[in-house]
């Protein structure tokens, strides 16, 4: 019983932690943060998708691909933060979680792209 609620209590306390180094934003502060700071711009979704329409200047690396924190590891440092996106915001928080777990501090667009564009904001195709 008592290892039981250790065990929950050790995980609750990861999980707030990792939760630290996660802010979400709507498009507006995070077009504001992309464009106010010399940033780290991640777009997770497909190379397809990516192709179809993306944020100025973002990195491509799929979320759903196995190597994908080794590739973020090579192209993204951990003292700052690593702005990140997707299509609906779903995809963005799973790769938010997995950089989170590894050092990085994280600013997620709540609305994924969908909410980028239809706030009006630019995208490059």
């Amino acid at each position: 019983m008592m290892m039981s609620i250790l065990t929950a209590l050790g995980l609750g306390t990861s999980s707030c932690a990792q939760q630290e180094n996660i802010t979400s934003v709507d498009a507006n502060h995070f077009e504001n943060a992309i464009h106010a700071n010399n940033v780290q711009l991640l777009d997770v979704r497909t190379a397809n998708e990516y192709a179809e329409g993306h944020i100025a200047y973002a990195t491509n690396i799929d979320v759903q691909q196995n190597d994908f924190l080794a590739k973020v590891e090579q192209s993204f440092s951990k003292t700052k933060p690593a702005y990140v996106y997707c299509r609906s915001g779903k995809r963005s928080m799973m790769a938010a979680n997995k950089l989170a777990k590894t050092g990085y501090k994280v600013i997620n667009l709540r609305g994924g792209i969908l909410e980028w564009i239809d706030a009006g904001k630019p995208i490059n195709r």
